[in-house]
């Protein structure tokens, strides 16, 4: 069989896999080592899978994982993000929609000691949910909105999907961080400016304003902003300056998130071996499916499909834009049936080499696809957090009012996307100042 047609044949059985319910890591695994097999021999196979596991597991540089997995799990468990949304609140209770906005500020500044956009949508849903519904706000597009905003975290360090990107490239962890604040905030900031215009088009998503905290209990709740801006200093300070390496930012991370914690009696034993408890759960699982991911990566190579898809899309006229422009429907598509991180370790393997023989910046292309994923994770009937939000909201809101609810942000995302496209600087220019 050709490089090409095996390639194919390979990919198709992922989504297959993926269609029928089969866990990603045992599909990308199982079509890894078969490609591998009729490729080689089993030989092969055999000390590919000694030797490969082993090896990734056994990297300092992966530490990062779960070190910025526990950082966010203190975090939640500490109320350390429910101070935050309510001291934003409190400042925008004269805003109409002021609730929308504070979701997109507190999540926002979640995201940056969180690292998950599942996590994020199901921590708000449970926080901002109830007091919108209570309001009198839409239920669609405040589900929507919770969904939407709990996607910085897969653009404001510290990113999983960044992690597991420069785990699968070999690019550089801590310069796709610091590449991905301004794009990040730039989404944050286009939520909060573009919601009061869709407002004044449709004011019945929210309702009148009301203004219940005096100006001393707005300062007051100020001081509930302070541990999540403490965090961010500690982990992206000691990343941009060089002084600490990411593993190292992740764990001061998780260490001054415990300490912070414990010095305001917010958090018990009990809760501690939660955290770790989730954060051994969510790291394993994630180990597991970037090793699939690599034995994936490593059949494409070795059959000769990445070097003949090279070769095959630089000859068939593509340029650098269209080809972009080909990526962002493939993976608008997929996003639709298939989970994010799947799509990930499904189509970076080929697609990034592609991409580094056109010249593109592959830092840019991080966040590009970043943002793709972040499109995917809203994008109905598959958006990962789209159930989340669901699963969280204890039956308040239906898969219906959600998809309905959810336009408008999918809108605002391919305006953010196109953005990015062009203006190629708002992802380059800050790793660059590091050098």
């Amino acid at each position: 069989m050709e490089p090409i047609t095996m390639g194919f044949v390979g990919i198709a059985a992922l989504i297959l896999f993926a269609g029928i319910g089969v866990p990603i890591a045992f599909s990308i695994t199982l079509v890894g080592a078969v490609g591998m097999a009729l490729v080689t021999d089993v030989e092969f196979v055999l000390v590919t899978f000694q030797s490969l596991p082993y090896s990734t597991a056994s990297e300092y540089a992966f530490a990062v994982i779960p070190m910025f997995v526990l950082m966010g799990a203190i975090a939640s468990s500490a109320g350390i993000i429910g101070e935050l949304y309510a001291a934003v609140n409190r400042w925008l209770e004269g805003v109409r929609g002021g609730l929308y906005i504070a979701t997109c500020v507190a999540s926002a500044g979640f995201a940056a000691i969180s690292g998950s956009t599942v996590v994020n949508a199901a921590m708000f849903t449970r926080i901002a949910l109830p007091e919108m519904l209570a309001l009198g706000y839409h239920k669609g597009i405040s589900a929507g909105c919770i969904a939407a905003a709990g996607t910085f975290a897969a653009l404001i360090p510290p990113s999983l999907t960044f992690v597991i990107f420069g785990i699968l490239t070999g690019e550089s962890i801590g310069e796709l961080f610091i590449a991905g604040i301004i794009p990040g905030l730039l989404t944050a900031g286009f939520y909060i400016a573009v919601i009061p215009m869709m407002l004044r088009v449709r004011p019945d998503w929210a309702p009148q304003v009301v203004i219940k905290s005096t100006l001393i209990e707005k300062i007051r709740g100020m001081a509930g902003i302070w541990p999540m801006l403490l965090l961010v200093f500690i982990v992206l300070g000691g990343i941009y300056t060089g002084i600490t390496p990411p593993t190292a930012a992740g764990a001061l991370g998780a260490v001054g998130a415990l300490l912070i914690a414990l010095g305001r009696r917010k958090i018990g034993t009990a809760q501690i071996w939660e955290a770790v408890r989730q954060t051994a759960e969510l790291t394993s699982v994630l180990f597991i499916i970037i090793i699939g991911g690599l034995l994936f990566s490593r059949f494409l190579v070795v059959s000769g499909f990445v070097a003949d898809l090279t070769i095959l899309v630089t000859d068939s006229g593509f340029t650098p834009t269209t080809f972009i422009l080909a990526m962002i429907v493939m993976y608008f598509v997929l996003g639709m049936f298939v989970d994010p991180l799947s799509m990930l370790v499904m189509t970076v393997p080929f697609v990034f080499p592609v991409i580094k023989s056109f010249g593109m910046d592959p830092i840019w292309f991080g966040i590009i696809v970043t943002k793709m994923i972040e499109i995917a994770v809203i994008t109905p009937p598959v958006g990962l957090n789209l159930f989340a939000v669901v699963s969280a909201s204890g039956g308040r809101v239906k898969t219906g009012d959600l998809f309905y609810g959810i336009l408008p942000f999918v809108a605002m995302e391919l305006v953010i996307l196109t953005i990015l496209i062009a203006f190629p600087g708002l992802s380059t220019w800050l790793p660059a100042t590091m050098h």
